[in-house]
C-alpha cells in the first residue's frame, strides 16, 4: 500500500468466521518502507501511520458506539502506547511497532485480541465483524508505504 497525502482501507467481513473463544491470537507480517513524517497516532493533527490493522466490533449507531482496536506501526509513539484516537472516537490505537529501526524488513507480530480488548474496554469481547488493513498520510501531508502479508486469527 502507498499513500501520498491520502488514506486507504481494505475491509474484510469476518462476522461468523472469527471466534475469539477458539482463536484469540491475531498474527501478521508487515514491512514499512516509508513512515509518514511526524506521524503520531495520539494527536489529531498528525494521526497517520504506514501500517494499520483494525479489528472492528460495530454497534449501532456505528459512528459513535462501535469499538475498534487499531494495531499500528507509528512513526513517533513508543511501542506499547495505547491511546484513543483524537480524530475518530471509536478507535483505540495499540502501538505495536515504532520508528524506522525495522524499516524495509518483514516483521512478524502477535497480539492477543481478547486480552487487548479487556484492557481497553474492561470486559470480554464478542466476536469481531470486520478486519481492516489501512494506510494513512493525509494529516501530516506526507507519504507512507507499507506491505502487509498474511493476517490470521489462531488458537493460543
Amino acid at each position: 500500500m502507498k499513500s501520498a497525502n491520502d488514506s486507504s482501507t481494505i475491509n474484510r467481513d469476518v462476522k461468523g468466521k472469527v471466534h475469539l473463544k477458539d482463536t484469540p491470537i491475531l498474527e501478521w507480517e508487515w514491512k514499512s518502507i516509508v513512515l509518514p513524517k511526524g506521524g503520531n497516532s495520539c494527536k489529531k493533527a498528525t494521526d497517520d501511520q504506514a501500517g494499520q490493522i483494525f479489528v472492528v466490533w460495530p454497534r449501532f449507531p456505528e459512528q459513535v458506539r462501535s469499538r475498534v482496536i487499531g494495531y499500528v506501526w507509528d512513526t513517533t509513539q513508543p511501542v506499547g502506547t495505547i491511546c484513543k484516537s483524537e480524530k475518530t472516537g471509536t478507535v483505540t490505537y495499540v502501538v505495536v511497532r515504532s520508528g524506522s529501526g525495522d524499516l524495509n524488513k518483514w516483521v512478524a507480530e502477535t497480539r492477543n485480541v481478547v486480552e487487548d480488548f479487556k484492557k481497553i474496554y474492561g470486559e470480554a469481547p464478542e466476536d469481531p465483524a470486520i478486519l481492516s488493513l489501512s494506510i494513512d498520510s493525509n494529516d501530516t501531508g506526507t507519504t507512507s508505504e507499507a506491505m502487509i502479508g498474511a493476517v490470521r486469527f489462531k488458537s493460543q
